[in-house]
């Protein structure tokens, strides 16, 4: 095994630059989906009370448990919101593609080690350029995958919390209650992850 020998020029090539740009966008997917925090607020009216109630949902997006909540009580219009959720749960889709970002991170930082610290090594094997290749394709194939299911998922959370959510909430359809759609937190960030990662 040769010794470490720090060589930049494989930055220089698509080699080694790709790589880096997978690394910078890897970075982007993690950070821009798993440290999102939003909340969509709904104002509940009935001849006695007018109040805003809030959801408050994050990352990794289980929507099916998370309730709403006045500020000062559960109880709006005789109704107990803390049992009222809002609908699905996109855990798997927003994990999964999380922790393969995760990995598609610290496998760019290895395969850059290898370029920078042993050129030599890598260059004289046959081995570590095809084992490089093969792994390379396996995970720009599920890269792509990761990316769409989660992009389909942003599409459901989007529907989910925004102005249809008054539809969907049982006790917005009795008699003398009125619910109105105020706002949703912008999901702009969670769009950069979608967009980003696609044209990275």
């Amino acid at each position: 095994m040769s010794s470490f020998q720090l060589n930049l020029n494989p930055l220089k090539e698509p080699l080694g630059f790709i790589k880096v740009l997978e690394w910078i966008a890897s970075i982007f997917a993690f950070a821009t989906c798993g440290g999102f925090k939003g909340k969509t607020d709904i104002s509940v009216s009935c001849p006695q009370e007018n109040k805003t109630i809030t959801a408050t949902f994050a990352y990794p997006f289980r929507l099916n448990e998370v309730s709403f909540q006045a500020v000062s009580q559960s109880n709006v219009c005789n109704t107990d919101w803390s049992s009222q959720v809002l609908v699905g749960d996109y855990s798997s889709s927003a994990q999964f593609y999380v922790t393969f970002a995760v990995f598609v991170f610290l496998y760019c930082m290895a395969a850059l080690l290898l370029y920078v610290g042993y050129t030599n090594l890598y260059r004289d094997s046959r081995k570590f350029p095809m084992i490089d290749f093969v792994v390379t394709l396996v995970v720009t194939f599920l890269w792509l995958v990761s990316t769409s299911a989660w992009a389909k998922a942003l599409t459901d959370i989007k529907i989910a919390t925004g102005h249809n959510i008054v539809q969907e909430l049982q006790p917005c359809h009795n008699t003398g209650v009125m619910c109105h759609f105020i706002s949703v937190t912008s999901m702009g960030s969670l769009n950069v992850s979608v967009v980003c990662i696609q044209y990275c």
